[in-house]
């Protein structure tokens, strides 16, 4: 007699049969309905933005709500008009990107043979979505792989329970569970959403839950696109204005609290700067946040983060570095879990703060007084998300590019790379694999299948066995 299963593996079976189900759903609908038209994709596009636009402001809300505090206008900046204006953007180029590619004119074509990349919807597409850009980093995705003719499921963070729940209650009315559906994480649905065989899974959050990630859709050899992180550098050259650098680089460091997997983790400044950087950072982010509770300021996410980030600082600070707050009054408001914009000098290499992504409103400053050191230090780590070099000397700029890989680049700014819809956006090596945005986006849920469409007359009827003298003539003028 078998034994009563455990509460959780209890769990765990039922989640999994759920989501079994849905997924059944959608690639039952795929298989009845594998291509959709052009005006069919166009629809659903227009359906995402609407949908969007007719909630503007319930989604503000749900975001702030599970923030603690998230500042209005840097969801609308950050989420909501990325989306609309990226929808925009694709609508515009949808109807080229479906077109068949004819690739390939020679002597084949003159027999009537003729080749084509046909880009058709690769079916159901899973997508695990992370917390800090939780309505961007779900309908941007959603956007190509609607674009692409898909289907698909999404997996909301554990840390956006308000947002899930709008999501769930209201997008029924604008797509069908065969279509789009929606899943909260209530204890254990991204391990078992993992194990799902989806046609492709995107999955955007750290390296460590990554790497699980991908493990989970390796048993069925599912493609993934991770989208991760890492310690994104800015380099700050001599030549470079440094109040324009430093207004650039304050505005990325301190949005969002700096819980942006993009934004600029530590600065690169010439040694003899970093005094003046300073100083310019105390004059510009007080003018920007007065004081910890302005409502333009958000909080960290949750408490766990919160004590994270204030060990950080605890553990650079007993190491002998200067840790500097830059808004007057209280460093941190537990009840609110703000953490106020604070700079960094002097942070040991075996810091936490220089050995982890920081993913918080702190910003180390490191001095050099050569760039190959700064490439060194760079390439030693693991390949960085982003890098930001600032300077207006462009062969100066082209030798970084060239020297230091990364996922992404912004000169002379920082961040803004990820915004611009015909660019893609995606990692290298430890930061992450594949790429989506733009026409890459496009290809990335699309399959680019290869067709050759063979001629009535065909010349290989000349080179079938037995061989002889011909197919000798044939065969050495084809392999002179």
């Amino acid at each position: 007699m078998n034994p009563e299963p455990t509460p959780n593996a209890a769990h765990a079976e039922a989640l999994s049969e759920s989501l079994a189900t849905a997924l059944d759903l959608q690639r039952r609908a795929y298989f009845a309905h594998p291509v959709p038209s052009y005006a069919e994709r166009r629809a659903d596009l227009l359906t995402l933005q609407r949908f969007v636009r007719e909630h503007k402001q319930a989604l503000c809300d749900a975001i702030s709500a599970d923030y603690g505090h998230r500042s209005r206008h840097e969801t609308l900046l950050a989420e909501i008009f990325p989306v609309i204006d990226g929808i925009d953007h694709v609508l515009k180029h949808l109807r080229g990107w479906m077109r068949p590619q004819r690739r390939g004119v020679d002597w084949r074509n003159f027999f009537g043979a003729s080749n084509r990349v046909i880009p058709q919807p690769l079916g159901v597409v899973g997508v695990i979505v992370p917390w800090n850009f939780p309505v961007n980093l779900t309908l941007v995705p959603l956007t190509y792989i609607f674009a692409a003719g898909n289907r698909a499921m999404v997996k909301m963070s554990e840390n956006s329970r308000h947002l899930a729940a709008l999501l769930i209650e209201k997008m029924p009315a604008y797509f069908p569970a065969e279509k789009l559906r929606f899943f909260d994480e209530s204890g254990g649905v991204g391990i078992e959403f993992s194990k799902l065989p989806f046609n492709h899974l995107l999955f955007t959050g750290s390296g460590q839950t990554g790497r699980a990630v991908m493990t989970a859709a390796a048993r069925n050899l599912c493609p993934v696109t991770l989208e991760l992180g890492g310690k994104a550098p800015a380099i700050v050259c001599d030549d470079f204005p440094l109040r324009k650098a430093a207004e650039r680089i304050l505005f990325v460091k301190y949005l969002n609290a700096g819980q942006i997997c993009t934004t600029v983790d530590h600065a690169w400044l010439p040694a003899a700067k970093i005094d003046e950087f300073i100083a310019l950072a105390r004059e510009i982010v007080p003018a920007r946040y007065p004081a910890l509770d302005t409502p333009d300021y958000t909080s960290i996410i949750d408490q766990r983060a919160f004590e994270r980030l204030l060990a950080t600082l605890e553990d650079a600070r007993a190491r002998g570095a200067r840790v500097l707050p830059l808004v007057d009054g209280p460093a941190f408001d537990a009840a609110t879990r703000k953490i106020a914009p604070h700079i960094v000098v002097d942070a040991p290499d075996d810091s936490l703060l220089m050995q982890r992504e920081i993913f918080g409103p702190i910003l180390p400053l490191r001095g050099y007084t050569s760039l190959d050191t700064v490439v060194a230090r760079i390439n030693a780590g693991p390949r960085p998300l982003a890098i930001y070099p600032f300077s207006n000397d462009r062969r100066r700029v082209q030798d970084l590019l060239d020297r230091v890989i990364s996922g992404g680049v912004s000169v002379n700014d920082a961040l803004f790379h990820v915004g611009q819809h015909d660019l893609p956006f995606g990692g290298v090596g430890e930061s992450g694999m594949g790429h989506y945005h733009g026409h890459e986006g496009f290809e990335t849920f699309s399959k680019m299948r290869p067709v050759f469409y063979q001629a009535t007359f065909s010349s290989l009827k000349f080179l079938a066995p037995p061989y002889g003298k011909f197919a000798d003539r044939v065969l050495a003028f084809l392999t002179r």
